[in-house]
């Protein structure tokens, strides 16, 4: 498919689906995390996904090749990898998903603040900066918020959730102010799987014992999270933004907060009070004016 000047129907029903699937994906996560200890089962998800995308590129004409010149950017965005999801993956062990989903992708607001140091063109606007404030408030609120009655939000697993979004920021940056963007998208990937998959087992009995009450259905979903969420999910993501304008698909990033508090309440029946309505929507919010493309 041809690139794109704009935003047309298909790309945003996909990326409004693809938003869904995500805030779904954090429920799954929470489910096997019962089965697999969360550190253990990142790094099996990371392992998986590098037969997968080696396999994919491999049938594509393309494989994956691990060049020398690489090498120090590819280990740095794979450890930051290793450290978002370890973080995430705990953070959906000690709390709940409606309190991750807003803390996770509060990521637009660290990454505006970093590239603004670091990166050529990256500069906070006006706009950018009210959406930063409004963000920023919501990501307090949040944390603030301790009136859950359940006593399932958990104090460390929001602050994990918070470092999650902080280590998805520096995969941001590493990809974009490194000599990695100048190599394909799906090549990136594999640098992160395939440093993050070691680095997650050997750090994984540092946790807890490695199998909890493992059933099939645990299996079925390191398959799927393996599978489909990181190779086949992130691969089309990543084949949407080859397609579309990146401030276009990062303006859909407001969806996914919104859509895993709703369904953290739908599915898990997690409480969900004003507090949390109110600094989902202040988060959402940050995230449309951080995004949005300045006026030609």
């Amino acid at each position: 498919m041809e690139r794109k000047s704009g935003m047309d129907t298909f790309g945003a029903v996909s990326l409004t689906g693809f938003s869904l699937f995500l805030a779904f994906n954090q429920i799954i996560i929470k489910f096997v995390n019962a089965g697999i200890q969360p550190v253990f089962f990142a790094g099996l998800r990371s392992l998986i996904a590098v037969a997968c995308l080696w396999l994919w590129m491999a049938l594509r004409g393309r494989p994956a090749r691990l060049r020398s010149d690489m090498l120090w950017p590819g280990i740095a965005i794979g450890l930051a990898f290793a450290g978002e999801f370890l973080c995430l993956f705990i953070a959906l062990d000690l709390t709940t998903v409606t309190r991750t989903s807003i803390l996770l992708y509060s990521m637009p607001v660290w990454l505006a603040i970093a590239a603004h140091f670091l990166l050529p063109g990256e500069r906070i606007t006006g706009r950018k900066g009210v959406g930063l404030l409004l963000a920023f408030a919501g990501v307090v609120w949040a944390i603030a918020d301790r009136s859950d009655g359940s006593g399932r939000a958990n104090l460390l697993g929001d602050f994990c959730a918070l470092l999650a979004a902080f280590g998805w920021a520096g995969i941001a940056l590493l990809a974009r102010g490194t000599r990695l963007a100048s190599i394909r998208p799906e090549m990136q990937l594999f640098w992160q799987v395939v440093v993050s998959g070691p680095v997650l087992v050997a750090c994984a009995p540092l946790f807890g014992p490695l199998l909890r009450e493992l059933t099939a259905l645990h299996l079925a979903g390191l398959a799927f999270q393996g599978v489909v969420v990181v190779s086949a999910g992130f691969v089309f993501w990543l084949w949407l933004l080859s397609i579309y304008p990146p401030a276009s698909v990062a303006s859909f990033s407001f969806l996914t907060p919104i859509f895993g508090v709703s369904l953290g309440w739908l599915v898990l029946d997690e409480p969900l009070g004003p507090a949390l309505l109110g600094s989902a929507v202040l988060v959402a919010a940050g995230i449309i004016l951080i995004n949005r493309p300045a006026r030609r």
